[in-house]
């Protein structure tokens, strides 16, 4: 049987079932003709499509995308945010078993319009910049720092009253701008817990362990928290935040640890009122000792690699002096500009993946076994920061595209500028920003400390410093070991607050906390 084939090109197909007769033919029978079914919606939109992304991607290359990017393209973030802090409210067992899925659905809404609109090349680049520039080192120094952290164990008779927890507290803060504030976070949480086990109630020991070890501890040097590595990299000297920083660390500290004291006591009361006035005996004898110390090398591996990272580029073999760009593989180029993995960069990520193989291979299982280790919380936070990361970056562009626009000049004004953006945005880019905004103000007039950008207002690099690492305890997201401690917390079947009751804990006993820091530190002063 015999047909035109051009009947394939008007919408229709041709249905013609083969059968073979006696000699093995094949033959043709019972053709029909049949509708073609077009899906003229996703048709049109692709045509669209074709006909819009030359032309943007055009656009691409003269203006920056913060400029082109609506405000509402923050709203996959805000919704990566909201689910956060809703759902567990909601269903907490499906958000437990589909967090990951929350993070790549949040995260293809905010990745398929992008691309549709600004093409596949600027969607490559934004992710490159975002997931392995960013991302990717940030989850390493947490997977180092879990792993080396994991196999440390403080032995010995340690029952958490109020004295003992407020030590705790008090050498978290001391030691967390010298090891980081992840460093301090992952070395006491777990014998904090322990300590704590027999106490009824204890979430706010978490809560203030948070507020102080977790964000306030890293205010005194670029080790202790990363906003401010990224202002010594740009010129800061290393020592400077120790001197400026010292006395809103120690008013703060000093007075989160007393209120904290007074509403252990309390709890502390109403604990052994419950238990008839007896701490139950855990098992534990003897002094307190350390277990697994040479776990404390990994840890300063990881430390020592994370300084080295900064230190090196200001040696010619690492980076271009005139521009500060570091030497590295050239992964990606669009619109003029190139996406570098930088050596540095490499040799700190390797260095810390190493450490956290030996921790990992040289701890022992009884170690782990009584910290209560396990992968729980590292899978949470690198999931739920995976979607942050992604869908944050509209968020940022706009603000890096703006932020000079922002009409700031008062140091006041960048000290809740920059920390609360620091309380819901990554505070290291947000400090990068308000830091870039402060050089251009160009004052000349004020005690200033020469950067890489010029002069910058002595007063205003302080608030922004301040902001940015004090203002992350403000919620779970704005600093990686809070979400850390809580995961681990919970893990440890303490009941944390949700996303919205932490911040009520915050609003409650931190923003006082920020308005004397602003009466006493940066309001007197002028810009």
């Amino acid at each position: 049987m015999e047909f035109d084939a051009s009947i394939r090109y008007t919408g229709y197909v041709c249905k013609c079932p083969r059968v073979t007769d006696a000699a093995g033919l094949q033959m043709e029978k019972g053709c029909r003709l049949v509708q073609k079914r077009v899906n003229w919606p996703i048709t049109a939109m692709l045509t669209l499509v074709l006909l819009l992304v030359p032309q943007l991607a055009m656009a691409a290359e003269m203006e920056p995308l913060g400029e082109r990017l609506p405000v509402w393209s923050i709203v996959p973030f805000v919704g990566m945010l909201l689910s956060i802090a809703i759902v567990p409210l909601i269903n907490g067992e499906w958000w437990e078993n589909n967090q990951g899925k929350a993070a790549i659905f949040w995260s293809l809404v905010f990745l398929i319009p992008f691309t549709i609109f600004y093409g596949m090349g600027e969607t490559v680049f934004e992710l490159f910049h975002s997931i392995l520039l960013d991302y990717v080192p940030f989850i390493i120094l947490l997977f180092g720092l879990f792993c080396a952290t994991g196999g440390i164990v403080l032995r010995g008779k340690l029952r958490g009253t109020p004295k003992v927890n407020v030590i705790f507290l008090a050498i978290g803060t001391l030691i967390a701008s010298w090891i980081g504030t992840t460093g301090a976070a992952m070395v006491l949480i777990r014998p904090l817990i322990r300590a704590n086990k027999w106490r009824v109630r204890k979430k706010h020991t978490i809560i203030f362990f948070i507020f102080l070890v977790c964000n306030i501890g890293g205010a005194l040097t670029p080790v202790g928290d990363p906003p401010l590595f990224m202002g010594f990299l740009r010129g800061v000297p290393f020592f400077w935040t120790t001197k400026h920083l010292l006395l809103p660390y120690l008013m703060n500290s000093a007075i989160l640890l007393v209120v904290y004291y007074f509403l252990d006591r309390r709890a502390y009361k109403k604990d052994m009122e419950e238990l008839d006035g007896k701490i139950p005996d855990d098992g534990e004898e003897g002094k307190l000792r350390v277990e697994g110390a040479r776990n404390f090398i990994f840890l300063g591996m990881i430390v020592l690699a994370v300084i080295l990272s900064g230190v090196l580029t200001k040696l010619p073999l690492f980076a271009d002096q005139a521009t500060g760009e570091a030497y590295g593989l050239k992964l990606y180029e669009y619109g003029g500009e190139v996406v570098i993995w930088s050596y540095l960069s490499i040799m700190r990520d390797v260095i810390i993946l190493v450490a956290a193989y030996l921790a990992m291979k040289f701890s022992t299982k009884e170690a782990r076994a009584f910290n209560d280790f396990s992968w729980a919380p590292i899978a949470e936070v690198a999931k739920l920061f995976a979607g942050i990361f992604i869908t944050m970056i509209p968020a940022l562009a706009i603000l890096g595209a703006k932020g000079a626009s922002l009409g700031l000049a008062h140091p006041a004004q960048f000290f809740w500028g920059s920390g609360v953006l620091s309380s819901f945005l990554d505070n290291t880019p947000t400090y990068v920003v308000f830091f870039t905004t402060a050089a251009s103000l160009h004052a000349h007039d004020v005690p200033g400390v020469m950067t890489n950008l010029g002069l910058m207002p002595e007063h205003i690099l302080m608030a922004i410093s301040c902001g940015s690492v004090f203002m992350g305890a403000n919620t779970y997201i704005g600093n990686a070991p809070n979400f850390m401690v809580r995961s681990i917390a919970e893990n440890s079947d303490i009941k944390m607050p949700s996303f919205f009751g932490y911040m009520g804990w915050a609003l409650v006993f931190l923003i006082p906390l920020f308005i004397i820091n602003t009466l006493v530190f940066f309001l007197p002063y002028a810009a």
